[in-house]
């Protein structure tokens, strides 16, 4: 029997799109697509055990050896620079983190700007970078709502077809990073799971570089 390989997935979209790419080069588990409430899933066959958890989540599990391996966003790697190696750009979840404010809006560098967001980190960072005194305002959900209410001047936050944006008036205004699904290791895992990862990894490259291809012709 082949060592087990343990891999955070993240929940919904982004983990479904994400484990269709491991079950193609060969590191399926079946019993993941049933209807069913197990919240882990383990195909001994091939040495591979799955587990759901949120997003935001899979860097802990990651970081702290619960699993070797796991897909998370560049945005949460920015967000809490877990200690992990990041193995793989999967170049799926493709979107941008950016600032957006209310169509019109003309920014005052004579005053603080207020700024809401999911994202403290990443949004402290970019406008310490540009030198701009800011009002960090840190909210959980409905970012938008923000700057409709007066509460902020703009926001950070991730944007993926801008559909939100423009429904609530609101339009981007500078783009920070592009973002997109990252292959991650545990440390330790990587070191004595190496051969087991390594070719994982080198499957997926594969997989990835060719729909670059097809996509490019």
């Amino acid at each position: 029997m082949k060592e087990y390989l343990n891999i955070a997935l993240p929940k919904g979209r982004l983990g479904e799109k994400v484990y269709a790419m491991f079950e193609a080069v060969g590191f399926d588990c079946p019993s993941i697509r049933e209807n069913n409430r197990k919240l882990i899933f383990g195909n001994e066959a091939v040495g591979v055990r799955y587990f759901w958890v949120k997003p935001s989540d899979v860097t802990i599990y990651v970081e702290r050896g619960a699993a070797d391996i796991g897909v998370a966003g560049k945005d949460i790697l920015l967000e809490y620079a877990p200690d992990v190696y990041e193995l793989l750009d999967l170049r799926t979840g493709v979107c941008r983190m950016a600032v957006a404010a209310p169509v019109g809006f003309r920014d005052d560098p004579a005053r603080t700007l207020r700024v809401a967001t999911k994202f403290s980190e990443i949004a402290q960072e970019y406008y310490n970078r540009q030198g701009r005194e800011i009002d960090l305002i840190h909210l959980n959900g409905s970012i938008e709502l923000a700057p409709i209410l007066g509460l902020s001047d703009v926001i950070v936050d991730i944007v993926e077809t801008g559909t939100t944006l423009r429904e609530n008036n609101l339009e981007v205004v500078e783009t920070i990073i592009p973002i997109s699904a990252r292959l991650i290791a545990n440390k330790a895992s990587y070191q004595f799971k190496n051969e087991r990862i390594r070719e994982l990894s080198e499957k997926l490259a594969g997989l990835v570089a060719k729909k670059q291809s097809e996509a490019d012709t």
